[in-house]
């Protein structure tokens, strides 16, 4: 009696149980990302993103003002002033202080250190200091002090400034950002506009070997691109466009045409055939019944298609780096500006976080403007 047609399953708590499973699976990380890429390096150092809202214990390198704004008290020099405000700082209470990198916590607030270039500092719980000597200071900068101290959250958009604007090609990725929109947009439209007609040729048009092409359409599904990227790549360079958009644009199109075909021919062939047959009873073309009846209807399955094609091409590299061979810089796309910054800059995690959170936010928007077709283009042609 449980498998009554319109009796809810038993097991519906599972599923749901499932699906809100993964939504938290997949949502923390993303969630973590986006914290992290507003925050400082010493935040992040210091704390786990969970934790971005509440003051954090942090290891600061702070100077003391330089030498020229010493004083004579007698047969002392001195300089005085607040740790905090030379740095530019926001104030806050220190709970130890050192003047090795060995020792940042040897000294408690109001203790009185030796310096190694001779003199004595002394440093308060807000950030003020003395530094006493009876000979006069020589540099040009401060004595680098090392506090320990509760710091409130912080949060900045310097990081995004910094990845998406910077003057230095090989770390800024606003080029990178133009140039993956480059790549993607046509190689997401063009295998749309192609596969559509295709499709439409293999749902509805009769022609000898129709049955032939759709078996070979359908091998191809599972043919791994690897196995073609050195024969197109070969052909490509022989007739001279292996090094731009144009080649990786091809190099796209082709490999999820197989997909896209079928996608779509399920979807069509799925069309009440009443329609296409009183289309052309009244004397319709195969042109008009494809750009006025099909295409409206098959906007689920086109809009499913684009949302893969759209994700696969964005989050590419290696086709990318295959086809897309560049030495200035001027057409790397971003899954391979993140991987250059993993190399150079790999012990700056807010940049990367700032990049990578950068590189997810379009797939992101895409795929939730338009998951409402998902579900129905995948279902294209399953139930008749």
């Amino acid at each position: 009696m449980d498998n009554i047609a319109g009796k809810k399953s038993s097991l519906t708590w599972a599923v749901h149980l499932s699906v809100a499973a993964l939504v938290i699976i997949w949502l923390i990380p993303t969630l973590g990302l986006l914290v992290s890429s507003f925050r400082t390096v010493e935040q992040i150092s210091a704390s786990g993103w969970w934790r971005a809202l509440f003051p954090a214990e942090q290891n600061l390198t702070l100077r003391t003002a330089p030498p020229e704004t010493q004083v004579q008290e007698g047969g002392v020099f001195v300089i005085e002033g607040n740790l905090f405000a030379v740095a530019g700082e926001t104030p806050t209470q220190i709970s130890a202080f050192g003047i090795s990198a060995r020792e940042v916590s040897a000294f408690a607030p109001g203790d009185t250190a030796e310096l190694r270039r001779g003199g004595q500092i002394t440093v308060a719980t807000n950030g003020d200091y003395r530094l006493t000597n009876t000979e006069a200071f020589d540099g040009d900068r401060g004595a680098r002090v090392f506090v320990t101290a509760t710091v409130p959250p912080d949060f900045t958009l310097d990081n995004y400034d910094y990845v998406l604007f910077s003057g230095d090609a090989r770390d800024g990725m606003g080029r990178a950002f133009l140039s993956t929109l480059t790549v993607t947009i046509p190689a997401t439209v063009i295998p749309i506009l192609i596969a559509a007609f295709a499709a439409y040729a293999l749902a509805w048009m009769e022609f000898p070997g129709r049955a032939l092409l759709i078996a070979f359409i359908v091998a191809l599904l599972v043919v791994p691109l690897q196995l073609a990227l050195i024969p197109l790549l070969s052909l490509h360079n022989a007739i001279g466009i292996g090094k731009g958009y144009l080649g990786v644009w091809l190099a796209h199109t082709g490999f999820g045409m197989p997909l896209a075909i079928y996608l779509l021919r399920n979807y069509m062939a799925g069309l009440p055939r009443d329609i296409i047959e009183n289309a052309r009873v009244d004397g319709a073309t195969d042109f008009q019944i494809f750009t006025r009846i099909i295409l409206p209807l098959s906007f689920p399955a086109l809009a499913s298609f684009a949302i893969f094609q759209f994700l696969w091409t964005w989050n590419d590299l290696l086709v990318a780096m295959v086809f897309l061979i560049d030495a200035t810089g001027e057409t790397t796309v971003m899954t391979r500006q993140i991987v250059e910054l993993l190399g150079t800059r790999g012990g700056n995690w807010e940049i990367l976080a700032t990049a990578a959170f950068v590189s997810i936010a379009v797939p992101l928007l895409v795929f939730f403007t338009m998951q409402r077709y998902l579900v129905r283009g995948l279902l294209a042609g399953s139930v008749k």
